[in-house]
């Protein structure tokens, strides 16, 4: 492909297309790690299925591989939980450094130890999508990929549909 030039900076278009869909695949895995990440519960109220049971209805996971899903996520969701708190925490304290006789060295511990706790979530939130990952069938994997993109292209026309509005929003008022 040919080269594209912008602000003296060389941009070779397949670089931008292969990470768009590494952005899109991060997105996905983003997406069921947040899922998942929410407390398992075996019915919402208003009877809607549970994040597992939508994730098995759109891959066709076995009641074993759900069952193995659901013990991966009530493993890790306590340990998650308990790091939350701990940021929550952590946040409130800094919040509460707010002041004009501030401290300094207070708000940089406090950082710094917030910031390995939302390291160590992030690490736990990957490891459990990992795990997750790990009892998928390939050709879920690819459903799962698939529907993923499918979600994607959905989101972008929907933004640009958004923007479109709201450009000839701006075009009516001037």
């Amino acid at each position: 492909m040919k080269p594209m030039y912008v602000g003296g900076i060389q941009i070779v278009a397949t670089l931008l297309t292969e990470t768009f869909m590494k952005l899109v695949k991060l997105f996905g895995t983003a997406l069921v790690a947040l899922s998942l990440s929410v407390p398992a519960m075996a019915q919402q109220s208003g009877g809607q299925p549970d994040q597992v049971d939508q994730l098995a209805q759109m891959v066709g996971l076995t009641e074993d591989q759900q069952t193995e899903i659901r013990a991966i996520i009530d493993e890790m969701q306590g340990e998650i939980g308990e790091l939350r708190q701990e940021a929550r925490a952590l946040q409130q304290q800094m919040q509460g450094e707010i002041k004009s006789d501030f401290d300094e060295a207070a708000i940089r511990e406090q950082a710094k130890e917030l910031g390995e706790v939302t390291g160590e979530i992030a690490a736990l939130s990957t490891l459990m999508q990992a795990k997750v990952d790990s009892v998928f069938t390939q050709e879920q994997r690819d459903e799962l990929d698939k529907r993923m993109q499918q979600m994607q292209q959905q989101m972008q026309q929907r933004r640009q549909m958004q923007q479109q509005m709201q450009q000839g929003q701006g075009q009516g008022m001037q």
